[in-house]
């Protein structure tokens, strides 16, 4: 970018009106997560075809993708928020330091998670909660997801850095044709090719590949306010400690949320091979429901961190306030959605599994009551991290998955049976929420009286 084009970006950040330009924003990282929701539905959608025991696979294997996601936010969230911060402060080169070390520290973590995953895949598998019926689905699928990791990851940081810098629809290229040729391959490559669960996994990895190389053209070719390149790698400690403290929020919220994976899928597993599948399914559908709010969300971050750089802090104020209230009313509008046809939706999965339809349904309907609590509590979270209050917005992602989820999941089966595996999840939401209310006031009245000092 030419210094012209930088300084026309800084006044459409810091002056266009902030319901716009968060709905700007907003309306490609939604489509972003939408179809990355989509494709990994799709995977399980096309595995379950081939048994209930496939079906679980795909749950199990979920938990290794969420490590993998997990590294690629923590870095591009970490990184993308201070670089943001830098842009808005006209520190050019600094954010491109920043961009360029962030990236080739996902290469390096990603790359080891690849190596230790191959070599010991099955006492992991098992780990995770493969029963001896559904593990060799597991390795057949875990083995191209652990060989794609690296560019997986990599592709994460890279959507995370243009969102960051307030050009998420470059982003939605990227991801959006990275996804829809995975829907396209995984009835290609499971049923025409015959390779069942491997061949979703084949799909998964080669889609990934070219969302890869499409968002790394963005960098080469000038489309980025910040440049790749291993020249401006840094050598001090101190900044890759800085990303990775600003990225723990989603550390702990992606990390947490593999550990619950693995908590649940043992849990259900003690109930047979179907409620592994039920669960996996709702699960995925309640992060299609989801994922329009963390997109939202995704929307209103680059907002937050830019003004707080340049220290208008009163438009950090008004998109928390807006993003938390159209959040919630997104949120609404999904649980109802899916509250109204869960029977159908799980149906489309193992219509022919009756066990599956009877734990399937009520698991959906029983998540979706709480739901619209999450818009609070992503919104709180994500202007906590914006603005570098990593120390709350860590403790905040740690609550849903967490602090509240993990105790519930491991006494309430106890107690309740299935239904406790079932609870677990909502009632998690509800104390998240409670803490979220807290953590937002306290973030508003700081804001406000940064507001007043400047």
């Amino acid at each position: 970018m030419n210094e012209n084009e930088r300084n026309e970006h800084y006044k459409v950040m810091t002056e266009t009106p902030v319901p716009r330009l968060i709905g700007r924003l907003a309306v490609p990282t939604i489509i972003s997560m939408l179809v990355s929701s989509i494709y990994n539905t799709a995977d399980t959608f096309f595995v379950s075809q081939l048994g209930t025991s496939a079906a679980g696979a795909v749950g199990i294997v979920f938990s290794i993708m969420a490590i993998i996601q997990a590294i690629g936010f923590t870095i591009g969230m970490g990184a993308g928020n201070i670089l943001s911060r830098q842009l808005g402060a006209r520190k050019d080169e600094e954010a491109t330091v920043t961009a360029s070390s962030g990236f080739f520290l996902a290469v390096v973590l990603s790359l080891l998670l690849s190596i230790f995953g191959i070599a010991f895949q099955p006492q992991l598998m098992r780990l995770l909660g493969a029963t001896e019926t559904i593990l060799p689905y597991a390795e057949a699928y875990a083995t191209y997801i652990f060989i794609g990791c690296p560019v997986m990851c990599c592709s994460f940081v890279m959507n995370n850095y243009l969102r960051a810098e307030g050009k998420a629809f470059y982003g939605m290229v990227g991801i959006t044709i990275g996804g829809l040729l995975n829907i396209v391959l995984d009835p290609i490559f499971i049923f025409t090719f015959g390779f069942g669960t491997a061949g979703a996994a084949m799909a998964t990895a080669l889609s990934q590949l070219i969302s890869f190389i499409i968002l790394l053209s963005f960098f080469i070719m000038g489309k980025s306010s910040v440049r790749i390149s291993i020249r401006k790698i840094s050598f001090s400690p101190v900044s890759y400690l800085r990303i990775i403290y600003i990225g723990l929020p989603t550390l702990a919220r992606q990390g947490l949320a593999s550990i619950a994976t693995v908590a649940l899928n043992v849990a259900a597993a003690a109930f047979g091979d179907a409620a592994v599948a039920a669960m996996s399914i709702s699960g995925r559908i309640t992060m299609f429901a989801f994922s329009a709010m963390l997109g939202f969300g995704q929307g209103y971050q680059p907002v937050a961190s830019f003004n707080y750089g340049a220290k208008k802090y009163s438009r950090v104020r008004e998109a928390t306030r807006f993003t938390a209230i159209t959040g919630t009313i997104i949120m609404l509008f999904m649980s109802l959605l899916c509250f109204v046809f869960a029977g159908v939706i799980i149906a489309s999965f193992r219509g022919d599994d009756a066990q599956v339809m009877e734990m399937g349904i009520k698991a959906l309907r029983f998540q979706m009551l709480l739901m619209p609590f999450t818009g609070l509590v992503t919104a709180t979270n994500m202007g906590l991290q914006s603005t570098g209050r990593a120390a709350p917005a860590t403790v905040l992602s740690m609550a849903r998955q967490g602090i509240f989820f993990i105790p519930l999941i491991l006494i309430l089966p106890g107690l309740m049976g299935m239904d406790g595996v079932i609870a677990a999840q909502p009632l998690s939401d509800a104390l998240s929420f409670v803490l979220a209310v807290f953590l937002f006031h306290s973030f508003m009245k700081d804001l406000m009286a940064k507001e007043k000092v400047s």
